[in-house]
């Protein structure tokens, strides 16, 4: 989540109110910074007990995948960022990998993505992701699989946000971006995208109203675009890449929402129980109508995270969780809804 902060205080600074799309539920992820975590057995259960169609995990654990087959949970799996290097420069490495957590799996387990490293554009490890994902996509096909190859990036890959419609790349991520672009383009994968209205509205509680963070319904605070209105920043934020996919020659390209929160707790501006309960329930509910940009297209969505981690440095950072390790509620969330 750390790259994300730049670009969300600029949207706290600008932004101030003065299922594949359609099939998949709202899905939450999988951390495991934690050493009081339960078992991946029950981990999964409590999943399908609260309604939960889809899952991320951020690395391949074959303990959990195999706790996987036959739930019916939809799988966002990636790799670790560490092993993007090999994966980008030694195809066999690819294939082991996909022969590792993917193809024995593969049968039982519904994987919806692959995603090849989480937030690394830009930076020192951005030029790996592309040839990572191609050899993966070429390991997937030798073994008989279809399952679609993306990356997660953050939002600080934009340079322009505001207005919405101006949305646009950096220049930095801009080179590595615009491939991947349309590499994706070419087979229909969405671009996962990492999305926290928390981070700008904490960046400046006192210019970004509050209730236009949490995706309130009844909020009075509203951005003008061209004559159209953001009532919310998730959409603002959501359509500002739209808007960067487009002018990078993604017209059409969907995007999933691969991370966004709220945290319960932990000190930062606007951390609370009720906050990240009105959050995540409203962006349950908010999320199947799509973004003034993409009217009607559900979007993709999965919340950050299943559990408080106790691992992850202090203050929010151990508190963006759905439930405590002992699988009791931080707060209720209507995935029904």
């Amino acid at each position: 989540m750390d790259a994300v902060l730049v670009t969300a205080a600029i949207f706290g600074l600008l932004l101030c109110g003065c299922s594949v799309s359609g099939v998949e539920g709202i899905g939450v992820n999988y951390g495991m910074i934690g050493n009081n975590l339960p078992s991946p057995d029950k981990v999964i259960a409590l999943y399908r007990a609260n309604n939960i169609t889809d899952i991320r995990l951020f690395h391949p654990d074959t303990t959990v995948l195999a706790a996987l087959r036959g739930s019916g949970l939809g799988v966002v799996l990636g790799t670790l960022n560490e092993d993007l290097a090999r994966l980008a420069t030694d195809a066999s490495f690819a294939a082991s990998w996909v022969q590792s957590y993917v193809q024995p799996f593969a049968g039982a387990v519904r994987f919806r993505y692959i995603n090849a490293g989480n937030e690394v554009i830009p930076g020192d490890e951005a030029a790996s992701v592309l040839p990572a994902m191609r050899n993966l996509q070429s390991a997937l096909r030798a073994a008989g699989l279809g399952v679609p190859v993306t990356t997660v990036v953050a939002t600080s890959v934009l340079g322009s946000s505001y207005p919405p419609s101006q949305g646009a790349f950096s220049e930095a991520a801009l080179p590595t971006v615009a491939p991947i672009v349309s590499f994706l383009a070419s087979s229909g994968t969405p671009l996962l995208v990492n999305v926290y209205p928390y981070f700008a509205y904490s960046a400046d509680p006192s210019s970004v109203r509050l209730d236009y963070a949490l995706l309130s319904p009844s909020t009075s605070a509203a951005v003008t675009d061209g004559g159209v209105t953001y009532t919310n920043m998730f959409d603002a934020i959501l359509d500002a890449v739209y808007a960067a996919l487009e002018k990078a020659g993604g017209q059409g390209l969907e995007v999933v929402v691969s991370e966004t929160g709220w945290p319960s707790g932990g000190g930062g501006a606007g951390a609370s129980v009720e906050n990240a309960a009105a959050y995540s329930n409203n962006l349950v509910r908010h999320v199947g109508r799509g973004t003034p940009r993409r009217p009607g297209k559900a979007v993709e969505t999965y919340i950050f995270a299943m559990f408080n981690e106790n691992q992850k440095p202090e203050g929010v950072e151990q508190n963006f969780g759905l439930f405590h390790p002992d699988m009791s509620a931080v707060y209720h969330v209507d995935f029904s809804a």
